[in-house]
């Protein structure tokens, strides 16, 4: 049975590094829930989309408007496109094998840590 304890921190350090430097949580979530916990990719990428409901990014979110660094109008446009991409999305990726997810999500994370550390100058 997994520790609700071990649970809790990582939702929380997930929570931290997510406010940190804006990342969506998943990209933490998802892998310790398949290293730490065991769980197969497709239903840690399911029980971390049901997780970061709207009351969490809001209280993210709301941390940055109070300091003047959030731009509603391109978050209210992209809102929209995420939406309707991750109800697309949601629908394909369980019709792929999970290897292949996998693969795909590790892929995606090695081409953005390559971008962040050699590439983006900025």
């Amino acid at each position: 049975m997994t520790s609700i304890l071990s649970l809790i921190l990582l939702g929380a350090a997930a929570g931290v590094l997510s406010s940190l430097v804006g990342i969506g949580g998943g990209i933490v979530i998802v892998p310790a829930l398949v290293l730490l916990f065991n769980l197969d990719q497709h239903t840690a990428q399911g029980t971390t989309l049901a997780m970061l409901s709207l009351p969490v990014s809001f209280a993210a979110a709301y941390s940055y408007h109070q300091n003047g660094m959030v731009d509603w109008k391109i978050a209210i446009i992209l809102g929209i496109g995420f939406v309707v991409g991750g109800f697309f999305g949601g629908r394909l990726a369980v019709n792929i094998p999970t290897l292949t997810i996998k693969k795909i999500f590790g892929l995606l994370m090695i081409l953005i840590a390559i971008k962040f550390l050699f590439i983006d100058k900025k």
